[in-house]
């Protein structure tokens, strides 16, 4: 299967370019960037125009062996010369390192709701993105030893009629696609082929002698496996929607122990029998998290708010703030939720995988913002023997 590369890195590769034309007069046809993957991908430039104070330029996103409704859109980088020194700089601003100025134009979407990567107003350029932008951008400023102000403005021509086909509009980004990516690359998701991927790394895990399987759906999974416990990632296998069919397969290898991390984004719906968490499958977060708040105590007004947010990080905000109206501790009303949660998740997985065989499952599950939300009676004994 063919990886492919995601719209945040086009972004990045179009906007190096585009300040490499810019800043140096010559012209580019290609650009090189390495994601943060560590993978290196050289870009093929279109649409290339070019003044004395402003270059675009387009990469055509390529998604590889991935069903992606963004391949073929083209990325345009638009880098401008800042024509004042920011706000507050002294007449003779003479800064260390340049300055990069990261917007959205056409098609890129603008964030309307709380609860996303930007906050509202900004337009929905994710954060590692921009990281990928500003860094490609300054490597082409030093070398160029340029230390003034470049507007970078990504845009993507087909984007509003793109977002049209994804959860933008419900999530409340409005008027096109996201720039998104948090390794740079679009990992080829083939059902036959991934479930195929994942058995095989499975089987070099229970090979190499180890009778624990430690899994996490993606890579939000992985980090904090690695963050909160300090497990080696190199025994760790990544499952993408397929939790179900990874417990199977756990117990046809004769693994002892199963020890599932997830973002409560995805864990959520295990909670609901849901073992193939993929969004077109099916999207019940809002409504089972909300389902278990009210068994762990939630007014009202608190539930109504949960059905109505966006992402399940913006969810748990909205629990831990009813605990500051009432007499309860900090964070109580959120942690008896989550108890409530991780017990349905338990039962669900547990009863999967007693319908293969005999398997020890513990799971631990967490947002970016709040950390470890809960985790089973016996996960950690689980991992310490790892």
């Amino acid at each position: 299967m063919r990886y492919g590369f995601t719209t945040g890195s086009c972004a990045a590769a179009g906007a190096k370019a585009a300040a490499y034309m810019l800043l140096t007069g010559k012209i580019k046809n290609e650009i090189k960037i390495t994601t943060p993957k560590g993978l290196d991908f050289t870009a093929q430039l279109v649409d290339i125009s070019r003044s004395e104070r402003q270059v675009s330029c387009a990469v055509i996103k390529d998604g590889g062996d991935d069903p992606d409704v963004t391949t073929g859109c083209h990325v345009v980088a638009k880098v401008t010369f800042c024509e004042k020194a920011p706000d507050g700089a002294p007449g003779d601003y003479a800064p260390s390192i340049a300055k990069v100025v990261i917007t959205g134009g056409q098609g890129v979407g603008l964030v309307t709701k709380p609860g996303l990567d930007q906050p509202v107003g900004n337009h929905a350029i994710n954060s590692v993105p921009r990281q990928m932008i500003e860094k490609e951008v300054l490597e082409v400023c030093q070398l160029c030893d340029y230390r003034g102000g470049l507007a970078v403005e990504i845009s993507v021509p087909e984007g509003r009629e793109i977002a049209l086909k994804t959860f933008n509009p419900r999530l409340g980004i409005e008027g096109g696609i996201s720039i998104l990516g948090t390794s740079g690359i679009v990992e080829p998701m083939s059902s036959q082929a991934l479930l195929d991927t994942i058995f095989i790394e499975l089987r070099q895990q229970r090979e190499l002698g180890n009778s624990t399987a430690v899994v996490s759906p993606g890579n939000y999974g992985l980090d904090f496996i690695k963050s909160e416990y300090n497990f080696d990632l190199d025994r760790a296998v990544k499952c993408s929607n397929f939790i179900g069919d990874t417990v199977d397969m756990a117990v046809k290898l004769g693994f002892e122990n199963f020890l599932l991390v997830g973002h409560i984004g995805k864990l959520i719906k295990v909670s609901g029998g849901i073992m193939n968490t993929h969004s077109k499958i099916a999207d019940c977060r809002m409504e089972l998290l909300a389902a278990a708040a009210i068994q762990a105590g939630a007014g009202k007004q608190t539930v109504n708010a949960v059905l109505s947010a966006i992402s399940t990080e913006e969810a748990c905000k909205i629990i831990v703030a009813e605990d500051s109206f009432s007499a309860g501790s900090k964070g109580g009303l959120l942690s008896r939720t989550m108890q409530i949660v991780m017990e349905k998740i338990l039962h669900h997985l547990r009863r999967r995988a007693a319908l293969s065989g005999k398997i020890q499952v513990e799971c631990a599950t967490f947002t970016t913002r709040l950390g470890l939300l809960a985790e089973s009676e016996g996960f950690k004994q689980a991992l310490s023997v790892v």
